[in-house]
């Protein structure tokens, strides 16, 4: 380990003081070397086979009224019965009771406003993941919407839990977006206090692009040539149900049982809910938008054959949008989460070519992802990838207004934040609207790292560069094991409580997640 990261990872463990000890022994003498996070949970039924469901696209909702500054829709989370796998329905709680749920699509600087009501047998909340948002509409764990009728499980069984006595729940609530952000590929799901995790894996999550006259005028692959590509893992139970080891089911205690406190890794991938798609291309340029809606599970994804010449991943975006220039990847790695824009020419490959997107973080079924099939017809493609994108703003570490450390570990019965598990009210960080800031992530073992209300931009990693899948504007960030990693943040327009948690799900459940207050 080199002096410099000697002193990095040092300086990060010295916020918690001598007396902070992980597995009975000091912080810095128990990191822990990384691979995959979390434990595998298999099916209770055969495996259905690979590449025989054709890939379904999110429909697009529509909204149900519009005036001179706003979109309206309206979204109801419900049991739906869907098939994911052959000869059996899936019980989902979906958005509209689909998986996943429809996709919003807003326009840059026009407000979305989008009604959320909750037809589930437990409470919910919803966070727009990577949106520019005030905190009433952030999706505060404790911001609840309540079952329709006043389910006796709605708040009731949840009253023991930490926290819950400041807890409010209503049957709806107005999520008011003002949507004074770039484009870019951002998802909805839920965000509920101790309960993300379970309520995620069953089906809450959606796509929610945002769009603007920028990215329009760079005549990117659109239309039918743009897929999203929401990528999950599942387990299934032996009737098709989704198998998932929590600790209560009734939602009176929060967490999975002690086996898979690491996370919760499924056997089946999932793409857009169907198990191991294949879509069918023209040989054209495809702009892909490559979401890990995973609870744990981190993918390093691959094209199988690469073009020739390779670099088939032309990354033209991050979890913010757009980057400066365009960027031809052989791989990619997104851990739970993370957003990437790919364009993939398939011209480049001979018609009638069999092209699967493997996993090499994975084995056996999830190596697989899903498999793209080149068509040999003739077709017209007007798109382009220019190599200059966007220009972007850089935020000057020299300006930083204050240095603050966070380091992620496990403590006791959870996963913790600077020696403490969340606290409701509690607040870490009180930075000023307007300052750059520099904020630290130190982890023992693998953790991906969520801030809410503004992306950052990463400066290093274990006081070294950042990394290669670091580049342009990121809201979450892949800290390895034993790693520290340095980003520059500056908070905007809205003052009150937000969040800062890993998205490991199993993790965030289990009380790895903190509050930071900005103010004017």
């Amino acid at each position: 380990m080199s002096l410099d990261r000697r002193r990095f990872l040092a300086a990060g463990a010295g916020v918690l003081g001598a007396g902070v000890v992980l597995g009975g022994t000091p912080f810095l003498g128990k990191l822990i070397p990384g691979g995959q996070p979390g434990v595998l949970m298999r099916s209770g039924l055969p495996l259905p086979p690979r590449y025989q469901a054709q890939l379904p696209i999110p429909p697009v909702l529509r909204p149900t009224r519009s005036d001179a500054t706003t979109d309206y829709y309206e979204i109801t989370a419900q049991v739906g019965q869907v098939q994911l796998l052959p000869d059996h329905l899936t019980e989902v709680w979906g958005y509209q009771g689909s998986f996943p749920g429809p996709t919003i699509e807003s326009r840059s600087g026009r407000r979305t406003q989008v009604t959320h009501r909750n037809a589930l047998p437990h409470p919910t909340a919803v966070h727009l993941h990577g949106g520019h948002t005030p905190h009433d509409s952030d999706g505060y764990p404790l911001d609840l919407i309540t079952p329709a009728g006043g389910s006796p499980t709605a708040l009731g069984t949840m009253a023991g839990m930490p926290g819950m006595g400041s807890a409010t729940g209503q049957p709806q609530r107005d999520y008011v977006y003002p949507m004074n952000q770039r484009a870019a590929t951002l998802w909805y799901h839920d965000h509920t206090m101790g309960f993300t995790g379970p309520n995620v894996y069953r089906g809450l999550a959606g796509f929610h692009l945002v769009r603007d006259d920028e990215e329009a005028a760079l005549a990117l692959p659109q239309g039918p040539r743009e897929l999203p590509l929401m990528i999950t893992d599942r387990a299934f139970t032996a009737d098709g149900g989704f198998a998932y080891p929590a600790l209560d089911p009734d939602q009176g205690r929060p967490g999975v049982t002690d086996a898979y406190m690491d996370g919760v890794l499924g056997d089946v991938i999932l793409v857009n809910g169907a198990p191991w798609p294949v879509a069918e291309v023209d040989r054209a340029r495809y702009r892909l938008r490559l979401l890990n809606a995973s609870n744990a599970r981190r993918y390093r994804l691959e094209l199988d054959p690469q073009p020739p010449g390779g670099g088939g991943l032309v990354q033209i975006g991050s979890d913010g949008g757009l980057l400066e220039r365009a960027v031809a990847q052989d791989a990619l790695e997104l851990a739970p989460a993370e957003r990437f824009d790919v364009v993939v020419d398939f011209a480049r490959y001979r018609p009638g070519t069999q092209v699967r997107l493997v996993n090499r973080l994975g084995s056996g079924s999830t190596a697989e992802v899903m498999r793209f099939d080149v068509g040999s017809a003739a077709v017209t493609d007007d798109s382009r990838v220019p190599g200059a994108l966007t220009p972007l703003e850089r935020l000057d570490p020299a300006r930083a207004k204050a240095t603050r450390t966070f380091v992620f570990q496990r403590g006791g019965s959870g996963w913790t934040i600077n020696g403490e598990s969340y606290r409701p009210g509690h607040s870490l960080a009180q930075p000023r609207l307007g300052d750059v800031e520099i904020w630290r992530f130190v982890t023992d073992v693998h953790h991906p790292v969520h801030v809410h209300l503004d992306p950052f931009q990463v400066l290093g990693r274990d006081a070294g560069a950042p990394g290669r899948y670091d580049r342009g504007w990121k809201d979450t960030v892949d800290v390895l094991p034993a790693q520290g990693v340095e980003v520059a943040v500056r908070f905007t327009d809205y003052a009150g409580a937000f969040l800062l948690h890993c998205h490991n799900l199993e993790h965030e459940d289990m009380a790895m997640m903190a509050e930071f207050s900005t103010t004017e």
